[in-house]
């Protein structure tokens, strides 16, 4: 579970700032004053709150993941058990694409997760975050093959590596291509996503 302090108003405006910085120019050639001058905050006020760029990076990434956490409201694993396992997951899935959609940041947050230039080794804060997505799909492909929604003819490690790595293909792709898609396309695509998993997966 995500612990961070949630951000005050005036930290937001940084972090978004911030948010679109990295996506635009990659960790590395991200500016730290191009960030300070789009917020309009003094240097001195910003060095006061982050001593670095890791330590903003990082910042970032776990205010993403506490507002992803509050505005997609994933069940919990075995909330999903039982005969309706997959509509329950369809459900899950029509509610999280508009709600991806507002803030419009979120689009830059979905980018920070595939720079190529920050592996997830080098943030503790991506570490957290992808670690803590990974239990989750654990935890539900536990939950589905408990109650017979999910194959049980595979290893149960292996299966969650598989899953895992459809699931990031399948969001580095919407991520990539979120700004060209209107909202009646992202809901096609994500319920073709899923149907995709569920191929995969269903016994």
């Amino acid at each position: 579970m995500n612990t961070t302090t949630p951000s005050s108003p005036r930290e937001h405006v940084l972090l978004a700032a911030a948010a679109r910085e990295f996506a635009t120019s990659g960790y590395e050639r991200a500016s730290l004053n191009a960030v300070i001058r789009a917020c309009g905050m003094s240097k001195s006020s910003f060095y006061h709150r982050f001593d670095s760029k890791q330590a903003l990076f990082d910042r970032v990434v776990d205010e993403a993941a506490a507002l992803l956490a509050h505005d997609l409201a994933a069940p919990e694993p075995v909330e999903l058990a039982g005969p309706d396992f997959w509509p329950r997951l369809d459900a899950f899935v029509a509610r999280a694409v508009p709600a991806l959609a507002e803030p419009a940041w979120y689009t830059a947050l979905g980018k920070l997760f595939y720079l190529p230039d920050v592996p997830a080794g080098r943030s503790p804060a991506m570490r957290r975050l992808l670690d803590g997505v990974d239990r989750w799909v654990q935890a539900v492909l536990k939950a589905g093959r408990a109650c017979g929604a999910v194959r049980d003819d595979l290893p149960a490690s292996l299966q969650a590596e598989l899953a895992f790595a459809l699931l990031q293909a399948m969001d580095r792709w919407s991520v990539a291509h979120m700004d060209a898609m209107k909202p009646a396309q992202r809901r096609r695509i994500a319920g073709q996503q899923l149907a995709l998993l569920r191929r995969l997966l269903a016994p």
